[in-house]
């Protein structure tokens, strides 16, 4: 009688089976996050953010926002109560930076260092702008749904050909962005350069989002919901009213943004 080892041969395939690789895809990407610095005392800081937010309707809708505490003396529970106080008015924390091992705690969102500006920048699939399609501190409606574009390396602007249409947003961290018609009201353009209006102006424009306080904001007519160069912003009602329907120009000196008429 032949004896046949079905059991060795059942164990083998078994542990063929278990023992195969299997590949896990991980991709890297960077995304444009805000930035917000907390100042103390919180509860002073808190009702600037609120300000901000009552003037400029829907200013971190559906943004991921990074919470700088590198400059901030504060301990665990006052930066839990920070992070409660931000999810009440929906604004989402998806990492602390700057903070000590001892302010963390399981839940809290994670560690983060690193950061440096995105490669990458957003137009809305269903409305391209164009060739080519911020923060800072904490500035900058609630986005289409984008689509990733990648841009030529060597691009240091791009021209947006198109209106930009109420909820679009351009954000290009690379250099300027020029928009030859205008922005509408709840639309948003981010530079990490300069930003360039040839029509109306009428939603935000955050210029030097990555850290540029020489970067400036042109436009034709300046009707603006919000202006921001370098993480200084300065809503409608901060604005001169002899500037308003103006070609204008601005800058930044210090902490304040510096604007005047264009002849």
């Amino acid at each position: 009688m032949t004896r046949v080892d079905l059991g060795n041969q059942k164990l083998t395939k078994m542990t063929k089976v278990l023992t195969d690789a299997r590949s896990i895809r991980i991709k890297g990407r960077s995304f444009l996050a805000l930035v917000l610095s907390p100042e103390l005392p919180l509860d002073w800081w808190l009702g600037r953010l609120d300000d901000l937010a009552a003037r400029s309707a829907g200013f971190f809708l559906g943004r991921p926002v990074v919470l700088d505490v590198a400059d901030l003396e504060i301990d665990r529970p006052q930066l839990k109560s920070l992070l409660d106080e931000l999810g009440k008015r929906n604004v989402r924390v998806m990492g602390i930076e700057g903070g000590r091992p001892s302010l963390f705690e399981p839940g809290m969102p994670p560690a983060m260092k690193g950061g440096r500006p995105a490669p990458d920048f957003e137009v809305p699939e269903d409305e391209p702008a164009g060739e080519s399609p911020k923060t800072g501190k904490g500035k900058p409606a609630a986005p289409v749904a984008p689509q990733e574009v990648q841009p030529a390396r060597t691009t240091a602007s791009i021209i947006v050909k198109e209106p930009v249409r109420s909820g679009q947003s351009i954000i290009f961290p690379e250099g300027d962005v020029t928009v030859v018609g205008s922005v509408a009201s709840g639309a948003e353009i981010i530079a990490g350069g300069s930003v360039h209006i040839y029509g109306t102006l009428r939603g935000r424009a955050l210029a030097g989002s990555v850290g540029n306080a020489s970067a400036r904001i042109f436009c034709r007519r300046l009707e603006a919901e919000l202006l921001a160069i370098d993480g200084v912003y300065k809503t409608a009602e901060d604005m001169a009213p002899n500037l308003r329907g103006q070609a204008v120009q601005l800058w930044l000196e210090g902490d304040s943004i510096m604007a005047e008429r264009l002849n």
